[in-house]
């Protein structure tokens, strides 16, 4: 099964020049969701990990989509006051933008080893940012995996060169 059939790009959105990819024909497709947990499974267990951060919003689906799979615990990191205990924050850039990320101070454990994952690495802002969240609360990520690389936006080398280890399904 190719994965990339169930995730068409729609050109200019969120604005001119980006290609945003749909998830939402995959998610749709229980074949290929369930194909895409396993593949991101088998990332998965290339890292020592206790718990998987899904990055708001489409790593919430499959970040906990795959928590279940594989027994681990989730957390969420969320966007800027969201959030209703108190919190750890990251603000970032994007490709097209700015924007922060959250984590409650009292989710996870502080022996608590966390994988990344997220729905498509594009220039690795967003995992940058997370990993120097958990760093800067106390905790240990041991890597990222995400679904999708655009690899022309060079986000595995970003993230090489802020030492995280990653690892996608697909590549683009």
């Amino acid at each position: 099964m190719n994965l990339l059939d169930y995730l068409p790009g729609v050109p200019d959105f969120p604005k001119p020049g980006i290609l945003f990819r749909d998830i939402s024909p995959l998610l749709a497709n229980p074949a290929a969701f369930k194909e895409a947990i396993l593949q991101l499974d088998v990332l998965a267990k290339q890292f020592d990990y206790t718990h998987i951060l899904g990055i708001e919003s489409r790593g919430f689906i499959f970040g906990s989509a795959l928590a279940h799979h594989a027994h681990k615990g989730l957390a969420l990191a969320r966007k800027p006051n969201k959030l209703p205990l108190a919190s750890h924050r990251e603000n970032y850039g994007l490709e097209y933008g700015s924007d922060g990320l959250e984590i409650q101070q009292s989710t996870l454990p502080k022996e608590a080893k966390v994988l990344l994952l997220d729905d498509v690495l594009a220039t690795g802002g967003t995992l940058i940012a997370a990993n120097t969240l958990l760093h800067k609360a106390g905790f240990q990520v041991c890597g990222a995996i995400t679904l999708l690389e655009i690899r022309s936006l060079k986000g595995s080398h970003a993230l090489a060169q802020n030492d995280i280890a990653n690892k996608s399904v697909l590549l683009t």
